[in-house]
């Protein structure tokens, strides 16, 4: 383990006034996106459309990284660059997804456990000789009747450790992503009492495991009402329940947390990450992992067809600039109309 490598990149990776692309949609994921638009989801199809997130004009200004998928990594740009190549010498890190996906966890009705572990030593040394310098882990923690319980939290937390633990031990920096899901009927403070608690077992855990926390970046959910809940709190007390929760549990050691997006609207999470760090200062870099919130008007813009490629571009492009203006704290609602 590199301990000054790891921090470099880990740093890098949460540079203000940028943030993470998410692109590891699984292919089940990308197929949903794609039916969305009424295209078929082949490998050509998907590598075009990484194409179009990536080389997007200025991307590079708001973009400090991006997570790939399994294919994707492997995949080329049209000039027959590999992704990783490209993105590198745009200035962009290149991650990877590791983990194998949620699935039931035996004997607990409604809960989940990631799985993943088997075989991930031998994966991360091929995907770094790939290009990978970081990856990413995602624990999946939902609310409802009687959940979550202690056990299934503890077991999501140990295996976000061991897999951290592997990363380090590659060189790679690990994001450590414990989603607590916003689906359901849920209050604000509910999510943050599950919130604390999923937080304060992961740390533990990492702490047991020895991972270097200057050499991971935290990619959580906020604090947020559930999606059906009767009356959802505001932007402005999501803000201040998220800063209160990860001030209590987050090490200030570790350089920075990169949220997740959970099903928020692109200006409802953009709005929530500005509005958190007009908070600060906060010992951490509060920056941004996004998906959906990143990509949705890009996809639509495109809709598969290659004359709208530029559009597709624009759009990416002009959303990845107001997320980059929220890390600052820079962003407001009602730049949406604004931005070019």
């Amino acid at each position: 383990m590199n301990p000054s490598e790891l921090a470099r990149v880990a740093g890098a990776m949460v540079a203000k006034g940028k943030g993470i692309l998410a692109a590891d949609e699984s292919s089940g994921t990308i197929k949903k996106r794609f039916d969305s638009i009424r295209l078929e989801s082949t490998e050509e199809h998907r590598r075009t459309y990484r194409e179009m997130l990536f080389t997007a004009p200025a991307a590079a200004e708001s973009v400090s990284g991006v997570i790939l998928y399994d294919e994707t990594i492997r995949q080329k740009a049209k000039d027959g660059t590999p992704f990783p190549q490209y993105l590198t010498r745009q200035g962009i890190i290149p991650g990877i997804k590791v983990d194998l996906g949620a699935k039931p966890l035996a004997g607990f009705p409604g809960e989940t456990i990631t799985e993943g572990l088997d075989g991930l030593r031998e994966r991360l040394i091929e995907y770094r000789t790939l290009g990978a310098r970081f990856a990413k882990w995602r624990a999946v923690i939902d609310i409802g009747e009687g959940i979550p319980t202690a056990f299934a939290i503890e077991a999501n937390a140990h295996a976000l450790a061991r897999y951290a633990a592997l990363c380090q031990e590659n060189d790679i920096v690990p994001i450590v992503e414990p989603e607590v899901l916003m689906d359901g009927v849920h209050s604000i403070d509910r999510c943050a009492e599950v919130s604390e608690r999923v937080l304060e077992r992961v740390f533990e855990q990492l702490f047991e495991h020895r991972i270097l926390l200057e050499g991971m970046v935290l990619k959580p959910n906020m604090v947020i009402s559930g999606k059906k809940a009767a009356n959802r709190a505001p932007p402005q007390t999501v803000a201040e329940a998220t800063v209160r929760v990860l001030k209590r549990h987050v090490p200030p050691a570790v350089p920075g947390i990169a949220f997740l997006s959970g099903g928020q609207s692109p200006a409802e999470a953009t709005l929530h990450l500005s509005l958190i760090n007009q908070l600060g200062p906060l010992p951490w870099s509060i920056t941004f992992s996004y998906g959906r919130a990143l990509q949705d008007e890009a996809l639509k813009a495109w809709g598969g067809a290659a004359a709208n490629f530029t559009a597709g571009q624009k759009e990416f492009a002009r959303r990845a600039k107001l997320t980059a203006l929220a890390t600052t704290g820079r962003y407001a609602s009602d730049m949406e109309s604004k931005a070019a």
